[in-house]
């Protein structure tokens, strides 16, 4: 199994069944030996996710509903959130099969794949087709300058990437 960061609206998204893709830069200054996919067709991969561990178990950023949930944690119990890079497997509670990879560019992804990146906008989260004034690619172009831009690898700059396609997996089974 391997470790794979997402942002807690894209756990969200995953936890909704709304997700099934991610992208993630082909750095150009990596060695070529860092070229190869670190994930491939079969592969298991254990979620890192906002979360913090309190006396009762874990909790996880993306299941808190209204800021004040947060808050709360914090002033009457004294938790802090980690980052993600901080969880460790035991308090994993997604777990994906890698399905495909492929590369692309990033301005190469089409509205379907928008969706399945979990950028579908409300009109067509409503009624499955996308409409006319469909916006998943705006919500796709939005969160992907939120994530990638200030590390140098924004929408305009056309980045290679893995596609990484997956299904959710039960790890009993």
């Amino acid at each position: 199994m391997k470790p794979i960061i997402f942002s807690a609206p894209m756990v969200k998204a995953i936890l909704d069944g709304r997700k099934t893709q991610t992208r993630r830069v082909i750095k150009v200054d990596d060695a070529p030996e860092n070229k190869l996919p670190r994930y491939e067709a079969g592969d298991i991969l254990w979620v890192r996710e906002t979360w913090l561990k309190a006396d009762d178990g874990y909790y996880y950023k993306a299941d808190i509903k209204v800021p004040s949930e947060s808050e709360n944690l914090r002033k009457t119990y004294g938790y802090k959130w980690r980052p993600s890079i901080f969880m460790p497997r035991e308090a994993a509670r997604i777990f994906l099969r890698v399905t495909n990879v492929r590369v692309e560019r990033v301005q190469e992804i089409t509205v379907d794949d928008c969706r399945l990146e979990g950028c579908c906008c409300s009109d067509c989260l409503q009624t499955g087709p996308h409409s006319p004034d469909c916006k998943c690619d705006t919500l796709f172009y939005n969160t992907w300058n939120d994530i990638n831009a200030k590390r140098g690898y924004g929408w305009d700059t056309n980045p290679w990437v893995w596609v990484y396609e997956f299904e959710k997996f039960n790890k009993e089974g």
